[in-house]
């Protein structure tokens, strides 16, 4: 394959690079198009956009609202808003009656290949393999390889005065059994997959004669209930296992929401190291969990399966997976469990295997070059700023959807994209084009100062403090 060699002229310093393009980065790209401050470009290594193109199951919904679009919650004027997406398609009417707040995940692809469409500042076919910086112009050079039509690459080269990190995260298996499915999953023909394959390998899954599927978040919920639902034809044995005791709906309180706002965000992100973990566990049931809607359907289809029995179905919670086996005589899976709460283990053989587990940060490659400007967690992964920078300037190098020990889950939720675009567009800039609400949540997550509690120092608070036998004796004096 021959390559040419493509450079921008020394002159030409965009004001940022950002790399990568999922709905983070393209909200991003749709905020900053209208600014005449703010010119740069978004590379992107696919020739299009498609956000999970595995998970697009019919009547599969987004969590957020339609107002977490690309751009509503900052801008819901901005021309590219999902209503206007709606209007443009001849389609607000039907919004209006049908009174359906959440979207579908094929239609939120949809949405944003729209938006892309009235765009100019994306590169499709442009995979960015190095970022340096340049002192002498002090700015970064973002190099790669660029794919033509015809097939024939060019490297090309791009310099900035920023960098934006997208480049989305990459499928978990749990990490008792991780490197042997990783393994196992790049087989030939395997039917060992994690989540984000699933409509890829559907059909070839539904032609085995038993599929387990392990992972009870809203992904594995969508999965088994659509294996469930077009069970009838296809005579399969479906299993649906988890580590946790409980099959637990996803909260929506709206006070518990609350937590996905800015205020909340500001609060998290000044805490300890060590209190912001304990937080992160407790909020698992925020993302980990399914919605009420999809639970009920699961239930009610568990019920007509039961009478109609058209395929044998089962739930199996507290199980957690230690090994992971697959035998080439009989082309199954040999899965070992443990009960969580019984201690007791156990083997389970399966023809297919299905993880939905999650996925987790990349550490792309192309950053160590600038390693060293940039700050690091002691786990290894990025140390933010409140600005969500990384580099040690503080407004250089910013990252979309891996500092969740930064900012918390307001880190991946879409409906806080937009805030996380308006910080990093005013950091950029200087100027705050997309400005905050001064009050976006009805909780103190500290006390003000005009809340009427002082703060004390706890020398002070200790005299507040008695000890039941003190309570005791001062009650005593006090009746006598």
């Amino acid at each position: 394959m021959k390559m040419h060699l493509e450079n921008s002229r020394k002159s030409d310093i965009y004001d940022y690079i950002a790399i990568g393009l999922g709905p983070f980065n393209l909200g991003f790209a749709c905020m900053a198009a209208p600014l005449e401050n703010l010119k740069g470009r978004i590379f992107e290594q696919s020739s299009g956009f498609n956000w999970h193109p595995g998970m697009l199951i019919e009547g599969a919904t987004l969590q957020n609202p339609f107002l977490g679009d690309l751009v509503s919650m900052a801008d819901p004027t901005n021309p590219l808003s999902y209503l206007n997406y709606c209007k443009q398609q001849g389609r607000l009417y039907q919004l209006y009656i049908r009174e359906n707040f959440y979207l579908g995940r094929a239609e939120f692809n949809q949405y944003c290949r729209w938006a892309i469409q009235q765009l100019d500042n994306i590169d499709f076919k442009h995979k960015v393999m190095d970022i340096s910086y340049d002192k002498n112009q002090s700015c970064y050079l973002v190099s790669g390889i660029k794919t033509l039509p015809d097939g024939s690459t060019h490297l090309f080269s791009a310099r900035a005065k920023k960098i934006i990190i997208g480049v989305g995260s990459r499928p978990q298996f749990p990490k008792t059994i991780a490197d042997k499915a990783q393994t196992l999953a790049h087989q030939p023909n395997s039917t060992l997959i994690h989540s984000g394959q699933y409509l890829q390998n559907k059909s070839r899954l539904q032609s085995c004669k038993e599929i387990t599927v392990i992972g009870s978040g809203q992904s594995g919920a969508e999965i088994f209930y659509d294996l469930l639902t077009s069970s009838e034809e296809h005579n399969y044995k479906l299993n649906w296992v988890t580590r946790p005791a409980r099959y637990f709906q996803m909260e929506t309180a709206k006070l518990t929401l609350e937590i996905l706002t800015p205020d909340y965000a500001e609060y998290f992100f000044g805490l300890d190291n060590e209190i912001k973990e304990q937080i992160l566990e407790d909020h698992k049931s925020l993302y980990k969990g399914i919605n009420q809607k999809l639970i009920n359907e699961i239930y009610d289809a568990l019920d007509e399966n039961h009478r109609y029995q058209h395929c044998q179905a089962q739930l199996l919670p507290c199980l957690e997976i230690l090994n992971i086996h697959f035998d080439q005589d009989t082309k199954k899976y040999h899965l070992h469990f443990k009960h969580t709460q019984t201690h007791v283990e156990y083997l389970h053989k399966t023809d297919a295997v299905i993880f939905a587990t999650g996925y987790q940060p990349v550490l792309p490659q192309f950053i160590e070059s600038i390693r060293n400007r940039l700050q690091w967690h002691e786990d290894g992964s990025y140390l933010p700023n409140n600005n969500w920078s990384v580099d040690k300037n503080g407004n250089e190098v910013f990252i979309q959807n891996a500092g969740l020990k930064g900012h918390g889950i307001t880190n991946p939720d879409l409906g806080m994209a937009c805030y996380r675009n308006s910080r990093i567009i005013h950091a950029m800039t200087g100027i705050d084009h997309y400005p905050t609400e001064p009050t976006t949540s009805f909780q103190q997550y500290k006390p003000n100062d005009d809340s009427g509690f002082e703060k004390i120092e706890i020398s002070k608070a200790e005299q507040f403090t008695t000890s039941p036998q003190q309570n005791s004796t001062a009650k005593h004096e006090e009746l006598v």
